[in-house]
């Protein structure tokens, strides 16, 4: 056990966090690939539809980068009931209904509620790359690793679109 500042936090500790997280991260990237094609269908211009096209086939490939750490680790996703991530896709749903006439503003919707999740993973990933250092597994490291990058690429991506799309208001 190591003490710094008055916390106690245990390797075992580390890793339980690590799980509990690793598992909400899975949760909501499931949610992703289940409900991204039903934002998509409401994209407007082709950019945010490849955009989102892309991402959806980068969270497989993310889904299937944490399956090989469960595998690695010996263990079975626990399904945690993300309630944050769904209420943002709900309210993204909202907000499309909102702007249904204007094909511009509702793209903006569709941009702002996207960087917003990703956002969200990204930290989250970030975190657990950090965490995976008292993870003895390179291969855990590794994955989460590049999932990290993954989540920051696609970010920067939704942050470029929408520069686009302010940027070319008149």
């Amino acid at each position: 056990m190591r003490e710094h500042d008055g916390i106690n936090v245990t390797r075992v500790d580390l890793e339980e966090f690590f799980l509990h997280y690793l598992n909400k991260i899975y949760t909501a990237k499931t949610l992703l690939v289940e409900d991204l094609p039903k934002l998509m269908n409401n994209a407007h211009f082709s950019d945010l539809r490849e955009a989102m096209d892309h991402t959806i086939d980068e969270v497989k490939q993310q889904i299937a980068r944490m399956d090989k750490i469960y595998e690695a680790l010996t263990i079975v996703h626990a399904k945690i009931h993300s309630k944050g991530l769904k209420g943002l896709i709900e309210d993204s749903f909202g907000e499309i209904k909102m702007h249904s006439g204007n094909p511009e503003l509702r793209d903006m919707s569709i941009l702002f509620y996207l960087h917003c999740i990703e956002s969200i993973e990204t930290a989250s990933f970030q975190i657990l790359e950090m965490a995976s250092v008292k993870i003895k597994n390179s291969q855990v490291k590794e994955l989460i690793r590049q999932n990290y990058q993954d989540s920051k690429a696609d970010k920067t991506l939704y942050l470029l679109i929408s520069a686009k799309y302010i940027y070319t208001v008149n």
